[in-house]
């Protein structure tokens, strides 16, 4: 076993008992992982060559007969708001006492892997767990947790990514097993004790196979450390195009120790995009017109409220991503509206719950759920008509692709990827609270235009010179306010490289992040 990170003030994480227990579930998972990802790698080239995406046949009997998962725990009844964000400090302390019924901790979407990062947020997340936690503005301003807390879930990095400082056996661990395997071990005794149980979220799963590892994970995990199996719950995040074509199927291969589904609806668009970039008769519009009441993303949300209360259980709606604007009130005011009608809508199409990212946005989410929901769920509730064939899921949007949203695309993508390579894993961009899934759908799309000489609203071409036209000023403005603020320019300027590079890639890059994990520089370590 080998350590490739600094270890220094880690030693209470990296115990040699929980280093053990990663190494085990790493020696016994890790095959497998691998398996799955070349099953991901043969899918996407038979959709290249033609296959296309559908429900599967030798999974019928699962879908058509009559089962449901465990009943949720007490302390998931009720999952009217949900809050997302960051393992650092300050957030963790902010989204637990936010008022919001769950705080979802990620080390995914919203965190930049580093390494000091991703050990700092385990350690961050063994002090809240232990209400322990407490953290200290520069203005003085000491935060502490309040009596009344949110109930806590935890994602893990999906199983596409490696974490590069810890090596078992000559090959880097799966990121998803380290975060997980630490969480577990260290918190799982601690949270029972304390009357609740380890909980997690799920990311980006392409089929039901992955679930299934997860699940002989979860078994592994409890035996080992003495938890009655099924104590463990976890949601799975429906946010690739085909896993929804298999929600039934993940649900199965998890109903012991499911927590339900959630619209991971960022990432579905990116996943998307994904599936369909090679081919030039599947173009999508600008990013801004990919609203939740486009008859695909409409579908594949009454997909997911049908299958998940037909199996007894939480079908959560997706993100809030607006952020208040605090000097600007009839900016804030239309901001708040477009909030106010998300949420309507999901409760109203059957959701049992909601994400924001930001604590400002709980009381409004929570006041219209409180409104339009006032059961703990509405798991008994199912959509009306028949549930959406593939012909629905798989439509794709019309509209145009405008220079305002190629260059937005750029402008999202840059500053994110910029604030990514200096630790930043949530970053506001105006006025949105932005995670890796907005760089993954900037690029995609931007790819596919690119690729395809995609004719914008104002007849010219999106050729390469143009796209570079458009992140050389994009860029050349964001180094402006770098050197205002006196900050560095080098994160920026690697950002724009990186940029470039995978969006005049041949073949469109599965994930930018995997490109630039090798970029977040570390101090080296040592033997562990």
């Amino acid at each position: 076993m080998e350590f490739r990170g600094a270890l220094a003030g880690a030693e209470d994480v990296l115990s040699r008992d929980a280093v053990e227990f990663v190494a085990q579930c790493v020696r016994r998972f890790r095959g497998p992982r691998e398996e799955l990802l070349a099953y991901r790698a043969r899918f996407q080239d038979a959709v290249r060559a033609g296959r296309t995406p559908d429900f599967l046949p030798e999974t019928r009997e699962i879908r058509e007969s009559d089962w449901t998962v465990a009943r949720p725990p007490p302390d998931l009844e009720d999952r009217r708001v949900e809050i997302t964000g960051p393992v650092d400090r300050k957030m963790i302390i902010h989204a637990l006492n936010s008022g919001a019924r769950v705080y979802m901790a990620d080390f995914e979407d919203a965190h930049s892997p580093t390494w000091r990062g991703t050990l700092q947020g385990q350690e961050n997340l063994m002090d809240a767990v232990r209400r322990r936690i407490e953290f200290t503005d520069p203005d003085g301003r000491h935060l502490t947790l309040g009596p009344r807390v949110a109930t806590l879930m935890v994602r893990p990095r999906g199983w596409h990514m490696v974490e590069r400082h810890m090596w078992v056996d000559g090959a880097p661990v799966p990121a998803s097993l380290f975060d997980f395997g630490l969480f577990f071990f260290h918190n799982a005794r601690e949270l029972l004790r304390r009357g609740t149980a380890p909980y997690f979220y799920l990311p980006k799963m392409e089929h039901h196979g992955e679930a299934r590892l997860w699940d002989e994970v979860f078994r592994w995990a409890q035996e080992t450390l003495g938890i009655r199996p099924g104590t463990l719950r976890a949601t799975a995040l429906i946010e690739t195009l085909p896993a929804v074509f298999e929600m039934d199927e993940i649900l199965w291969e998890l109903r012991d120790h499911s927590a339900g589904l959630n619209c991971g609806r960022w990432d579905y668009i990116f996943s998307f995009v994904k599936t369909f970039a090679h081919d030039p008769a599947r173009i999508f519009p600008d990013r801004a017109l990919l609203t939740m009441d486009r008859p695909f993303l409409t579908a594949y949300s009454r997909l997911l409220i049908a299958t998940c209360h037909r199996r007894g259980i939480h079908a959560m709606g997706g993100m809030a991503a607006q952020i208040p604007i605090k000097d600007d009130p009839e900016a804030n005011a239309r901001a708040m509206e477009l909030v106010r009608r998300d949420k309507v809508r999901e409760v109203r199409a059957g959701h049992d719950g909601t994400w924001v990212a930001h604590p400002g946005l709980v009381a409004l989410a929570t006041e219209v759920f409180d409104r339009e929901m006032p059961t703990p769920n509405q798991i008994g509730r199912r959509p009306e008509g028949p549930p959406p064939g593939a012909t629905e899921l798989l439509a794709i949007p019309e509209g145009p692709v405008t220079p305002e949203g190629a260059r937005g695309n750029v402008r999202v993508a840059l500053r994110y990827l910029e604030g990514w390579l200096r630790g930043q894993g949530a970053v506001a961009i105006d006025h949105r609270m932005e995670d890796a899934a907005t760089v993954e759908i900037a690029r995609s799309q931007l790819w596919q235009w690119v690729r395809w000489g995609q004719t914008l609203s104002d007849g010219r071409t999106l050729s390469p010179a143009l796209f570079r036209e458009f992140l050389g000023s994009e860029l050349s403005t964001l180094l402006g306010e770098r050197e205002i603020r006196g900050g560095p320019d080098g994160p920026a300027r690697r950002a724009a490289e990186l940029l470039d590079e995978v969006v005049r890639d041949p073949r469109l890059p599965e994930f930018l992040t995997l490109r630039a994990y090798q970029e977040l520089g570390d101090e080296p370590g040592g033997e562990g």
